[in-house]
């Protein structure tokens, strides 16, 4: 499905026929490089009474990738988010994202939290609070952003997969397929995204998570430690919260243990007042 917002094209993956059936929409959210169909081995196992969606985020997937860097900000991709929903006339819904797109899963939670019922963020930071430390990130992004300019994308998806961080990915069968999926996207979608949505550039919402009052899901791998424990720390801030962490397995654990993950989802989305 297509929807514009300001004259930019996005790409949802969804059963449209389900759309006026009062279902309750569970967006997902991918992460860098990724793009709506990371999400489809969940989409068939949620109960029937919800209805599932996935978003090609901007500079993504099959989703325009402007040149303007400015509609890559943090603002810009909460209020395209906003208006994808506005016209597909959600109500609240459940929202999840992974990584970069949990961060903006969280950060519209906090922006417009009276649209979301329930949240799920996988490997997922709430920011940086020290200013050294986000300039840091930030010089580290935009080099990596020269880095697709100069060498394509190809080349730095290699590059982005043989980082420590994605060590526990290449155990996966179908690792190279994984792979291969994301040098479909484009150098000025990739690289824009890195340059205006920096998690440097984004807010440290630290302080505000004690204000998002709605059942939230933390899930992290334990081979993935500092996620890991900056999901602990979130968790110790927002006030309904749990938090998961799965063993064997590293920073993306919905491709590494999609079964567990879709398990952990489904338990927390029909008692998601329960807290552990």
């Amino acid at each position: 499905m297509k929807l514009k917002v300001d004259d930019i094209e996005f790409n949802l993956l969804l059963n449209e026929s389900d759309l006026n059936r009062n279902k309750t929409p569970v967006v997902f959210l991918h992460g860098f490089t990724g793009d709506s169909t990371d999400w489809q081995f969940i989409f068939d196992q949620l109960p029937n009474t919800m209805l599932p969606v996935a978003v090609d985020l901007i500079g993504h997937g099959k989703t325009d990738s402007p040149s303007d860097p400015v509609h890559y900000t943090c603002t810009a991709i909460v209020h395209q988010l906003d208006s994808i929903f506005s016209q597909l006339n959600f109500g609240r819904i459940i929202l999840a994202g992974y990584s970069m797109g949990g961060r903006a899963a969280l950060s519209y939670c906090l922006k417009h939290s009276q649209r979301v019922s329930a949240a799920v963020l996988e490997s997922t930071t709430a920011g940086i609070e020290d200013f050294s430390m986000k300039k840091e990130r930030v010089e580290l992004d935009l080099l990596f952003a020269d880095k697709i300019k100069r060498e394509g994308v190809e080349s730095f998806v290699n590059y982005w997969f043989d980082t420590p961080l994605f060590e526990s990915l290449k155990n996966l069968p179908n690792f190279e397929e994984v792979k291969g999926k994301r040098i479909g996207n484009s150098v000025t979608g990739l690289a824009n995204t890195l340059s205006s949505f920096s998690t440097g550039l984004m807010m440290s919402y630290w302080d505000k998570l004690p204000l998002l009052n709605l059942p939230i899901l933390l899930i992290s791998g334990e081979m993935d430690a500092k996620y890991t424990n900056i999901n602990i720390a979130m968790k110790s801030k927002f006030l309904n919260a749990r938090h998961t962490t799965v063993l064997q397995c590293g920073h993306n654990v919905h491709l590494e243990k999609p079964e567990l993950f879709t398990k952990l989802v489904i338990d927390f989305l029909t008692t998601p007042e329960r807290q552990s």
